[in-house]
Order: structure tokens, then sequence, then C-alpha cells
């Protein structure tokens, strides 16, 4: 799987520190960890859509 996160976005948002280079590595795997918990959310409720309360 790609990045699913943007590194421009990330240090845009961070605009005050400096960001580490394993930060995205980490956030990117948290990333993934929401969007799988979502959609497995999403399954058990026998929906094939993730919703915002699936967070």
């Amino acid at each position: 799987m790609g990045n699913l996160i943007v590194k421009a976005a990330v240090k845009e948002q961070l605009e005050d520190q400096n960001v580490a280079s394993d930060f995205y590595d980490a956030l990117d795997e948290e990333v993934a960890a929401v969007l799988e918990d979502a959609s497995r959310r999403a399954e058990e409720n026998d929906r094939k859509t993730v919703q915002a309360r699936d967070l």
C-alpha cells in the first residue's frame, strides 16, 4: 500500500516544529489502523459505506 498521508500537509500542520523522518511512517501506520477499524465497523453493521460514525 502506498502512503496514506501527505508529508507537506503534516509539515504545514506542525509548522513550528521539526518532523523526524520516522514520524511519517509511524503516522501512516496509525492512519492505516484507523481505516481498517472503520472498515470493520461498517462491515459489522452490514454497510459497504464507511461513515464518520465508524471512526
